[in-house]
């Protein structure tokens, strides 16, 4: 692994260019909404916030948020899709939910769930009721991920030569090579992120507090083992959460039958071309990690949920006739006694390993430019003096 980040330190990963701060979009003097269409300087701001948040830009015949102009056989094709394919597909998706709701109800009667720091999870049952929930849960999943038209997934697992090298090279950590990971970290593009992962390894997510409230959903997250944390809290709440995570992530390392956590360290969702910076939770126990990296090829409708209303994206996904996912898992990351020292150059190291095999460009925004850029295409004219701080 050492052998791969030297390369990487010699070929650094493409990383994102920003704007020119001196341009002058003349947002400052202008107090028409940003996206007004018939305005000059409004065509000015939307590529100025295009090019400052172009991890969340979306590029695809549905245009910005969605909405863009469509030409007439992209309505034709919705037109038909919203007829035929929109309701069979989420009659069926409902009736595999239900289904395995039932399932997970069955397999969890006259059992409390495990409970720690406000934490309920039957996860941590063993037996043919665990086995039963696991295995439902990933055919499920994969017959979910085909109702809605990923009909094939190609799937990559890369076997890199230095990490080969590098075993080989250190054969007093053989014993070591052998441990089991503790978590899987993957870049994140879209909601479908969760559903593959279920398919292929049935983790265990973070998910907000309220996911456990939810009908049908909540007990699914709770069979799943599920880390929540209320998203909106400034408390210390943040630094509890951090702590189960990194429990869970140092028990899946040690015991077998412990589900894995699956964790996306960008904190939120991109458009698929970027990489954002990691966040450590996934990195702080200093086991190691299996990273995955997901890719979602369209040519009409992009499946990342980037800058785009959850109602709508779901609606233009299910008319898609064939959607399509590429998955390239790369070797377990061990990391070194220095990595382990400091989980944000571990952060840092599997990051930019992430971004090398998979040809992503590495970002330096986050979810707060997220939020800003919503705000800004949403027509909130207050805005312009926070869109060039970062240019500061």
């Amino acid at each position: 692994m050492e052998s791969e980040l030297k390369d990487l330190n010699s070929k650094p990963a493409k990383t994102s260019q920003k704007p020119d701060p001196t341009h002058d979009d003349g947002s400052t003097k202008d107090d028409r909404p940003l996206l007004k269409s018939d305005s000059s300087s409004a065509d000015t701001n939307i590529q100025g916030l295009e090019k400052k948040f172009a991890a969340y830009v979306r590029n695809d015949v549905y245009g910005t948020m969605g909405r863009g102009k469509l030409p007439l056989e992209e309505k034709l094709l919705l037109g038909i899709s919203l007829a035929t394919l929109l309701p069979l597909r989420i009659v069926l998706g409902m009736t595999v939910i239900v289904i395995y709701y039932l399932i997970c109800r069955v397999c969890t009667l006259f059992l409390a769930p495990n409970r720690e720091d406000e934490q309920e999870d039957y996860a941590h049952m063993g037996g043919w009721r665990r086995a039963v929930i696991v295995r439902s849960g990933r055919f499920l999943s994969r017959v979910m991920l085909f109702l809605v038209g990923f009909y094939w997934i190609a799937e990559t697992h890369r076997d890199s030569a230095d990490t080969q090298e590098n075993s080989k090279t250190e054969g007093t950590n053989q014993s070591e090579e052998q441990e089991r990971p503790g978590a899987i970290v993957s870049n994140h593009v879209s909601y479908l992120d969760i559903l593959y992962h279920m398919s292929s390894s049935f983790p265990s997510f973070v998910a907000k507090r309220s996911v456990a409230k939810i009908p049908l959903v909540g007990l699914i997250s709770k069979c799943l083992g599920c880390v929540y944390v209320q998203r909106e809290s400034k408390s210390s709440d943040f630094k509890g959460v951090a702590g189960v995570v990194t429990e869970r992530v140092c028990e899946a390392h040690q015991n077998k039958s412990a589900p894995m956590m699956m964790l996306f360290p960008e904190g939120t969702t991109t458009n698929g071309d970027f990489l954002l910076p990691f966040k450590t939770g996934a990195f702080l126990a200093g086991a190691p990690v299996v990273p995955v990296i997901l890719r979602y090829p369209y040519e009409r409708f992009s499946p990342a949920w980037d800058s785009i209303s959850g109602v709508r994206h779901v609606v233009f996904l299910l008319c898609q006739f064939v959607n399509h996912m590429e998955v390239t898992r790369l070797p377990v990351y061990y990391p070194s006694q220095q990595e382990k020292d400091d989980p944000k150059l571990y952060a840092n190291n599997v990051r930019r390993l992430m971004a090398s095999e998979g040809n992503l460009i590495l970002s330096d925004i986050g979810l707060a430019e997220k939020r800003t850029y919503h705000a800004a295409l949403n027509g909130n004219n207050s805005l312009p003096s926070v869109l060039h701080q970062k240019d500061d």
